[in-house]
């Protein structure tokens, strides 16, 4: 994580919107394989509003300040957490929820079933899976898996 800068943003003006939400495609491109490119096309105005929305988004930069990631965090949940595919594997996202964890008290996340990467990412951090929903924030039939992160032993 040393070559990237995690920033919390308070001001979300349209410039920022628009990186985020190219990150946001090109990572949902590459992990959410079920999504029709209707869907994805459909469900931009959603991430759109849920950007703008979130109570606490934290951005990652790399060295030339260009966006390669974000986490949005409601409460004490992580809403959304995209990474431009060029960036995987990389430390990032498991800093990310590191910190979430750390400095926010994240103790739950949501997460497409249909996107195995992204479940086994969450296992792989500490999250177990505690409920299944049928149908996804729209009500489509995408099911949710709804995690919450194990508790530590000392």
């Amino acid at each position: 994580m040393n070559e990237y800068h995690l920033k919390e943003v308070k001001k979300r003006d349209e410039k920022l919107v628009c990186e985020l939400l190219q990150v946001w495609q090109k990572s949902v491109e590459a992990t959410h394989l079920f999504l029709t490119e209707k869907d994805v096309y459909e469900l931009i105005p959603y991430v759109k509003m849920g950007i703008m929305g979130i109570e606490t988004l934290i951005i990652v930069q790399s060295q030339d300040t260009k966006v390669v990631g974000f986490m949005g965090i409601e409460k004490e949940k992580i809403e959304m957490l995209f990474l431009h595919p060029d960036f995987f594997r990389r430390g990032i996202g498991t800093g990310l929820v590191n910190y979430a964890i750390r400095k926010c008290k994240v103790t739950s996340v949501d997460v497409n079933e249909q996107n195995p990467q992204a479940y086994e990412f969450y296992l792989s951090v500490g999250f177990k899976v505690e409920s299944r929903s049928e149908l996804d924030e729209q009500g489509r039939a995408f099911p949710i898996l709804h995690l919450k992160l194990e508790e530590q032993s000392c």
